[in-house]
């Protein structure tokens, strides 16, 4: 996930500022793995369409996805992730939050600014039980980001 300096994640359904080797970073991560997401994520998506390459589960209550795995909730979709080898939860903030006490490694894209966000993710660093284990620097036109692995302690 990408996040500003405040750990916001974003304004109305989108990322207000986008770093073009995160989302490389983020395809290469997951694909061919499961990704969990919700619907105002998926429509995020370019077409607004599940996403190749990778096993969509899509937590919604608005019937059927084609190329996705409909499930109803966070507990329906933690057991068909649990299906995989490997499996992400890639948005949004209402799907992290039911699905974070599951989390045991967090990728992080910590974004050098502070636009406007209506949804944030809980601060890593001010966690006990989370450490961050690897960063590395990057920037773009102008922006400064870390990529960053956390992992639970």
């Amino acid at each position: 996930m990408a996040v500003y300096s405040d750990w916001g994640i974003g304004a109305d359904g989108t990322q207000p500022i986008v770093i073009s080797e995160d989302r490389r970073r983020f395809a290469e991560l997951t694909r061919g793995s499961a990704i969990v997401y919700g619907r105002r994520t998926m429509e995020d998506f370019p077409g607004g369409e599940p996403l190749d390459g990778r096993v969509n589960i899509l937590i919604s209550h608005n019937g059927s996805e084609p190329g996705a795995t409909v499930v109803r909730n966070g507990e329906e979709a933690m057991a068909e992730a649990g299906k995989y080898p490997r499996a992400f939860v890639v948005g949004g903030a209402t799907v992290y939050m039911a699905l974070f006490p599951h989390f045991n490694r967090i990728y992080v894209t910590k974004i050098d600014a502070t636009p406007h966000s209506d949804a944030f993710f809980p601060n890593l660093d001010s966690l006990p039980e989370w450490k961050c284990v690897s960063e590395e620097p990057y920037e773009e036109n102008g922006v400064t980001c870390r990529f960053c692995v956390y992992e639970k302690i």
